[in-house]
């Protein structure tokens, strides 16, 4: 079954860290039904939000490959009703 779930990120370093996040999006794109960015370039940091509809291994494997990226905090919340 799938779920939505919402992947919130901050890259503290969008300069060195911004082409591998989203290269990792774009290999997801099958799964991604949106995503905001809003730069905060006086502060050097970006704030991105995507939402998705996929299984649960999708979501988290989505999840754990941003994670690993260097300067890159992510959280996710995901639906409890399934699709």
């Amino acid at each position: 079954m799938k779920k939505i779930a919402v992947i919130s990120a901050i890259l503290d370093d969008p300069e060195n860290c911004q082409k591998e996040f989203n290269e990792i999006v774009s290999n997801f794109k099958g799964i991604v039904r949106g995503r905001m960015g809003i730069p905060f370039e006086k502060e050097k940091i970006s704030v991105v939000s995507i939402t998705v509809i996929g299984t649960l291994d999708q979501i988290n494997s989505l999840t754990g490959k941003l994670g690993n990226v260097n300067n890159v905090l992510v959280k996710t919340s995901i639906s409890k009703k399934e699709i």
